[in-house]
């Protein structure tokens, strides 16, 4: 039997151009498979080169957290290497790490204003997809954080032993501790030029770059610190002078590196000759902006100095634990710093783009997965605060102090991830004073009277202060989302 010869009976058949496409016609098209999550951790730390004023709002907020939240990881690293080889000298060079930073507070209240209006001002410039405005105004913030730096760094560095001596360190800490707070308080710019081009990036969506500048500045850190500390090898015997050292070459160097990148070409944001000049017009909007940026922080962080003062009429005792439950509480907060500061970048970004549907929904969406985060914190803190306590002191009476700061504020932990994550979208926004003012009407006109009627007048004791910061935590997140509803917001010129 003859059987007819057809070419598409032949695998080997030759077929002509416009029979391939009319068959792939017939082949049902598959639709992209989402991202896992480890290839979408790979794009975080790379560098993603997304636009994210388009597309996917949940995953534009974890490319953008996740190095910053490593980024605010890496910051509290600085302090904790430091006083981890400094405790080796004894209790005076401990004493004098503690009391320098205390001074360096003045000085965080500065740069993180400087960092508010870098963060808005570029955001909003990449927003609107004119990448050489954002370099203009990178050039703005970088000239004012320098100008900084050199007013405070010399003050430092003149009156560094007078002011430890003023913090209340005794002869043998300033005799042993005076050269340390001269060169930390002197190179104190390095922090502030951190801080201000880390913001930059952070603005433009370039987080994986300020979180491997800090990289570099703490693995500098980390080298330097038991070398100069003690002597090792070639290097000199410092003492508690050489952690003072280490750490401002290890900033120094991570600045440099930053502003190194500022000028390389294929980042969104990119300074070049052009964009090297002075503009009085807006270097003034950004004064304006981190003059109360740096208000709202120092309100912020001067009123658990009120907390303090409250809690130490109760005896050593009542501080140390304080003290303690607040070390963790703070380190347990940063990952929430990095997600807040995502949604700000989100926030300036999309109204950059003329879209503030999405910097809303951003909002909402990162307060979510915020509150998901540190109520998860809280309930591991109410389970095992104790065990978590007892890796930072032996003794019962501050063991149970602590344990009770962690699980009574832990209440307030799913109240304040909105907001934390809200306050930093008005600041994203540009609208500095709403989170100001709420700062000071929340945490001094609320917190620290109603910490000290629970504790004295209520006759709770250091419980009434945990109380209070429960209740303040809660009290930021409603009155914040009520504001931010309103949508004064979304009007602010950058």
């Amino acid at each position: 039997m003859f059987i007819g010869f057809h070419p598409t009976h032949c695998a080997l058949a030759v077929t002509s151009p416009s029979d391939v496409a009319d068959t792939s016609a017939l082949v049902p098209s598959r639709p992209p498979r989402p991202p896992g999550v480890w290839s979408s951790i790979r794009e975080a730390l790379a560098g993603s080169r997304r636009d994210f004023t388009e597309g996917s709002i949940p995953r534009a907020i974890f490319l953008l957290a996740v190095p910053m939240v490593l980024e605010m990881a890496l910051e509290s690293v600085f302090a904790i290497v430091d006083v981890f080889f400094v405790a080796r000298l004894g209790p005076n060079a401990v004493a004098t790490v503690g009391l320098t930073e205390a001074l360096l507070a003045v000085l965080y209240a500065v740069a993180l204003g400087l960092s508010v209006g870098a963060t808005a001002t570029v955001a909003r410039r990449i927003g609107e997809h004119d990448s050489e405005g954002a370099a203009h105004a990178a050039v703005q913030c970088v000239a004012l954080g320098l100008a900084a730096a050199i007013v405070l760094g010399t003050c430092g560095a003149l009156f560094g032993p007078r002011l430890l001596a003023l913090m209340g360190g005794g002869p043998a800490i300033v005799a042993l501790g005076g050269s340390y707070a001269r060169v930390a308080l002197g190179g104190c710019g390095t922090v502030l030029m951190l801080f201000v081009v880390n913001a930059i990036f952070r603005g433009a969506g370039d987080a994986a770059i300020a979180m491997r500048v800090l990289w570099l500045a703490n693995g500098i850190n980390i080298v330097l610190d038991p070398c100069l500390i003690f002597g090792l090898g070639p290097f000199p015997h410092l003492g508690v002078t050489g952690a003072a050292v280490a750490t401002t070459t290890g900033r120094a160097i991570g600045a440099l590196f930053a502003l190194y990148q500022l000028t390389r070409p294929g980042h969104r944001v990119v300074i070049t000759r052009r964009s090297l000049r002075v503009d009085l017009g807006q270097m003034w909007r950004l004064i304006r902006l981190s003059s109360s940026g740096a208000f709202q922080a120092f309100v912020g962080t001067a009123s658990w100095i009120g907390l303090v003062r409250i809690i130490s009429t109760f005896g050593s005792t009542a501080l140390a634990g304080y003290t303690i439950g607040l070390r963790i509480i703070i380190f347990a907060l940063l990952p929430s710093w990095g997600l807040s500061n995502a949604a700000a970048t989100m926030v300036g970004q999309a109204l950059g783009a003329g879209r503030p549907e999405r910097a809303a929904r951003a909002v909402w969406l990162t307060a979510f997965y915020d509150c998901c985060v540190l109520t998860l914190v809280g309930l591991l803190f109410v389970i095992a605060g104790r065990p978590i306590v007892s890796l930072f002191t032996a003794d019962p009476a501050v063991r149970n102090i602590a344990t009770r700061c962690l699980r009574i504020v832990a209440a307030g932990f799913p109240f304040y991830a909105y907001g934390m994550v809200i306050t930093q979208a008005f600041n994203g926004a540009g609208d500095t004073w709403t989170p100001t003012w709420l700062n000071f009407g929340i945490f001094w006109v609320w917190e620290i009277p109603l910490a000290y009627v629970l504790a004295t007048t209520g006759g709770l004791g250091p419980t009434g202060v945990f109380i209070a910061i429960a209740v303040a935590f809660s009290t930021l997140a409603v009155v914040s989302a009520l504001l931010f509803r309103r949508g004064r917001w979304q009007g602010i010129a950058v």
